[in-house]
């Protein structure tokens, strides 16, 4: 795929994210997703300045989730811009959610040990340690190794997904709404581990984009 030119390295370029409000054509807006994307993590990658990175992992803290939603929240899962999405959001949730993600994460950590090394997170996980690792996730993309960034994130989801369906176990017959809510969170972090362990695997073998 073509790289179109980027005007706005350091950050989403404001003149594409306002294209795509309105009725848009669905490939004028995967081309946009996918331009975007490649552009911030190719020249993030090749500046090497922390400074940068450091504005794109707090990006939605700066432009907006709404911003960075009309530019990837449409992309295929397993694409660059899918994954960068999956990823945000992941970090959006830390930050709102610390402290049942670190106690789903706990609950699921011993069940899953194998997925726990690779995300490595600090045991027992608090809400600093959670709130740390979708940092650093997100550092990887931009100035790393994405592939193991990509995969620590997958574990992540994977392990809380694990300890969630424990917890809706527990919930189940005492707290039915709650068990059944939390039953749909897990399988939905399950999924996106997939996805983000996809990804990964695609990444290496040059077929992300």
């Amino acid at each position: 795929m073509a790289r179109a030119p980027f005007r706005r390295p350091a950050m989403l370029d404001m003149e594409m994210a306002d294209q795509l409000e309105g009725d848009i054509d669905p490939a004028d807006r995967a081309l946009i997703a996918h331009e975007t994307a490649a552009a911030l993590v190719a020249q993030a990658r090749e500046s090497g300045d922390p400074q940068l990175v450091a504005r794109l992992v707090a990006l939605v803290d700066s432009e907006g989730i709404d911003t960075v939603a009309m530019m990837w929240s449409k992309a295929e899962a397993h694409t660059l811009p899918g994954a960068l999405w999956r990823l945000y959001m992941l970090r959006e949730w830390t930050k709102s959610d610390a402290r049942a993600i670190a106690r789903s994460y706990q609950a699921g950590v011993h069940a899953a040990q194998v997925r726990a090394a690779i995300a490595g997170v600090v045991d027992p996980p608090g809400p600093e340690e959670v709130q740390r690792l979708a940092d650093e996730v997100l550092s990887g993309v931009f100035a790393g190794d994405l592939a193991v960034a990509l995969e620590r994130a997958g574990a992540f989801c994977r392990v809380i997904a694990t300890g969630a369906a424990f917890e809706a176990e527990t919930d189940d017959g005492v707290a039915d709404s709650r068990a059944h809510h939390t039953s749909l969170k897990a399988a939905q972090l399950l999924r996106t581990g997939e996805d983000l362990e996809t990804c990964a695997r695609m990444w290496r073998d040059k077929r992300l984009d």
